[in-house]
């Protein structure tokens, strides 16, 4: 399969912290990669350097083929590339169906815009119910099934999660990780980062370890799952 994303010795410093080491991965199209880590391991850092919202000190960021290190997010959302971020950056003083909306802003398809909000509710059938409520009133959960509806308003070929089961009560997050899998299923390739090693292993094709910002290991989602290191630091065994 051709790479969808590549990062090739990728460094970020935050002032005098060097955040990112020289992390250098890449993810397919059609599938889904899962970076996983300690906390403070640059997981996230990682996704805001390839979402745009940071500009890598060196290396290179490969999107579609095109060099994108330092590409302005709202550019980026125009190539197909979406990211839900941690904390889900909701807008709380505007309604469901309105965040909803936002999602969309680049796309001037008015029946299309109308039928993928039609698919967010049929994705996530708690957000019809909620439509005219404000986001910032609802659970922990139903926020993050926002966010993960908005994300794919701009109709993305990539879509970069960050942490969407932090907080969730287990049910819950058995829906968002099932959610996930039927996303990727109908062609989004899906670059993920998860404090639930064993579950974000358990529907990757390939997994990466972050430790310190830099990438220490890798392999498919079962290898991940059965390496022993992995298991004595991540899956607490």
């Amino acid at each position: 399969m051709s790479s969808l994303l590549e990062l090739a010795d990728v460094n970020v410093h935050y002032g005098a912290i060097h955040a990112l080491r020289g992390v250098s991965f890449r993810v397919a199209e059609g599938e889904i990669a899962t970076l996983i880590g300690a906390n403070g391991a640059g997981k996230t850092t990682t996704l805001r350097a390839v979402s745009g919202m940071l500009r890598p000190t060196s290396g290179s960021v490969r999107y579609a083929g095109e060099e994108v290190a330092g590409v302005k997010p709202h550019l980026l959302v125009a190539r197909r590339l979406s990211h839900a971020p941690e904390g889900r950056g909701i807008f709380p003083n505007l309604t469901v169906l309105e965040n909803l909306r936002l999602g969309a802003y680049l796309r001037r398809d008015k029946a299309g815009i109308e039928g993928d909000v039609e698919k967010g509710f049929t994705l996530f059938a708690r957000l019809r119910e909620r439509s005219t409520q404000l986001a910032g009133t609802l659970s922990g959960g139903e926020q993050q099934m926002l966010a993960i509806a908005r994300a794919l308003m701009a109709r993305p070929r990539l879509l970069l999660l960050d942490e969407p089961s932090l907080g969730l009560a287990p049910t819950l997050v058995e829906t968002i990780f099932k959610t996930i899998v039927d996303i990727n299923r109908a062609g989004v390739t899906i670059l993920l980062v998860e404090q639930n090693a064993a579950l974000a292993l358990q529907i990757a094709n390939h997994g990466y370890v972050l430790e310190t910002g830099a990438v220490v290991q890798s392999g498919t989602g079962a290898e991940l799952l059965a390496s022993p290191e992995v298991r004595k630091a991540y899956l607490g065994e």
